[in-house]
C-alpha cells in the first residue's frame, strides 16, 4: 500500500475512535483573480481563522505574491485550522501550524540534488522534440540552442537524424527535475555544420565561456539568427511583394514568429532608433563596431530599457516579435548594413573573440579531457559526471 493510503487509512481509524477529534484535510487552488483570504474561506475557513492564518504566514511569505494555481492543504481538527500547506512549487512550500493559541509560520526545506548527466538527442523535426522524444524538459533545447548560437541557426541549419549531447547539470528534489544549471560541456554532429563541440570554462577575471576543443572561442562579434528558433520565410534579395503587388528589392530577412517571440541583439551595441517606423511597424536598430548596424521590424514590443542612446549587449532581449505596420502576418524583419548599404545576414563571415590564453591552455585541457572522454560514451541516465559527484543542497 503507498503511503498515502496508509495515512488514509490510519486517520479514518484514528476519527472513529471514541472521544476521537473529527480531522478533515482539504486540498484546493488558488483561482485566478483570487486573493489568497478568499481562497482560505472557499476552503472551509471563517473569517477569523483564514485572517489569522495569512498574518502568521506573511511573516516569511510575502502574500501578495500569491498566484493562481498555488497548492493549498488544510487540516481542520474539530473545525479548527492545525495545519495550512502552501505551495507554490517543488521547493517553494511554507507552512503555518497551530502552537498553543498561537499560528506558528515557517519555509519547508527541500534538499535539492546536484547531478551532472550526460544526454543525448536525435533530431527528427526539431530539437525542442528531440528533447521531448529524450523525455527531457524542453528548456534543454532552449539552453543548447543558446551555447551554439554563434555557430547554427537552429531552424536553417537543422536536419533530421542530426545527433547533439551534452553533460549538463541538473537540479533534482526526490527524483524530480526541478531545473537544469548549466551546460558543461556540448557536443553536435550535423548533415549540414559538421562536428561541433564545445567547453564552458572560466577565464583569469572571472567569466565563464564556450571554446572548442583547441581553445578556440565559440563567441564571434556576431550570432546566426535574432531568434532561438525561427524559419526563414523570405530571403534577401528581389521579390515580389504581396501587399505592394509588385516586384521590390527585400532588403533584410524574414522569420516566421509568433507574436511575442523574444527578439536578442545579435550583438553589442546602441540603439539609434527604437519607435515606430510606418512600414516597418514598431522597430528597433542597434549601431555596432566596424561600421556595422542591425535593423528588427514588425516588434509587437520593446525589451526593458531600450531606448534612443541606450547601449545593449548581445543576447539582450531586446522586443517581442509581433504584426506591427505594414505586414501580411506575423514575422520578424532583420536587416544587416555594413557601411551603410544593405547586405545579405545570412552569409555574412565574422571573426571570433580571443582564444584561451596560451599560459591556461595546459589547465583547459587537462578540464576538458574528462568531459571529452565522457561525451565519447554512450549516456546513462541520471549518472554523474566523475569530476563533479551528485551533491545534497539544503534549499530553505
Amino acid at each position: 500500500m503507498r503511503h498515502s493510503g496508509r495515512a488514509a487509512l490510519l486517520l479514518a481509524v484514528l476519527t472513529a475512535l471514541p472521544g476521537a477529534a473529527a480531522t478533515r484535510i482539504v486540498n484546493r487552488r488558488v483561482e485566478r483573480n483570487q486573493f489568497l483570504a478568499q481562497a482560505l474561506r472557499d476552503a472551509g475557513l471563517d473569517g477569523a481563522q483564514a485572517d489569522r492564518a495569512i498574518a502568521a504566514l506573511g511573516a516569511v511569505f510575502d502574500v501578495r505574491k500569491s498566484r493562481d494555481g498555488d497548492q493549498i492543504r488544510l487540516v481542520l481538527r474539530d473545525g479548527e485550522l492545525d495545519l495550512l500547506d502552501y505551495r507554490q512549487s517543488p521547493v517553494d512550500e511554507w507552512q503555518v501550524r497551530r502552537d498553543g493559541d498561537r499560528m506558528v509560520a515557517s519555509k519547508r526545506e527541500v534538499e535539492v540534488e546536484k547531478q551532472v548527466v550526460h544526454v543525448e538527442l536525435e533530431v527528427a523535426s526539431s530539437l525542442y522534440d528531440a528533447a521531448l522524444a529524450a523525455k527531457e524538459d524542453p528548456t534543454l533545447a532552449l539552453a543548447l540552442a543558446d551555447v551554439f548560437a554563434w555557430d547554427i541557426d537552429f531552424y536553417v541549419d537543422v536536419r533530421r537524424g542530426d545527433r547533439v549531447g551534452c553533460l549538463v547539470e541538473k537540479f533534482v528534489s526526490h527524483g524530480r527535475l526541478l531545473r537544469y544549471g548549466e551546460v558543461l560541456a556540448a557536443d553536435y554532429r550535423g548533415e549540414s555544420v559538421g562536428h561541433r563541440r564545445v567547453f564552458r570554462y572560466q577565464l583569469p577575471g572571472g567569466e565563464w565561456s564556450y571554446f572548442q576543443e583547441d581553445g578556440t572561442s565559440t563567441r564571434k562579434a556576431f550570432l546566426k539568427s535574432p531568434l532561438k528558433f525561427a524559419h526563414v520565410t523570405s530571403g534577401f534579395g528581389s521579390r515580389f511583394h504581396p501587399v505592394l503587388q509588385y516586384v521590390a528589392a527585400h532588403q533584410g530577412v524574414d522569420y516566421a514568429a509568433a507574436v511575442g517571440t523574444p527578439v536578442w541583439a545579435v550583438a553589442d551595441g546602441v540603439v539609434t532608433v527604437a519607435g515606430d517606423t510606418g512600414a516597418g511597424g514598431n522597430s528597433v536598430c542597434l549601431r555596432h563596431h566596424n561600421g556595422l548596424e542591425t535593423c528588427y521590424l514588425h516588434l509587437s514590443s520593446y525589451g526593458a530599457g531600450v531606448r534612443v542612446g541606450a547601449r545593449v549587449v548581445q543576447k539582450q532581449v531586446i522586443g517581442l516579435s509581433g504584426n506591427t505596420g505594414r505586414t501580411t502576418g506575423p514575422h520578424l524583419h532583420y536587416a544587416l548594413k555594413r557601411g551603410g548599404s544593405y547586405v545579405n545576414p545570412l552569409n555574412q563571415k565574422f571573426p571570433r573573440a580571443d582564444p584561451v590564453p596560451a599560459k591556461l591552455l595546459a589547465d583547459f585541457r587537462g578540464k576538458v579531457a574528462p568531459m571529452t572522454a565522457e561525451l565519447d560514451t554512450s549516456p546513462v541516465a541520471a549518472r554523474g559526471h566523475p569530476l563533479a559527484p551528485p551533491a545534497v543542497l539544503a534549499v530553505p
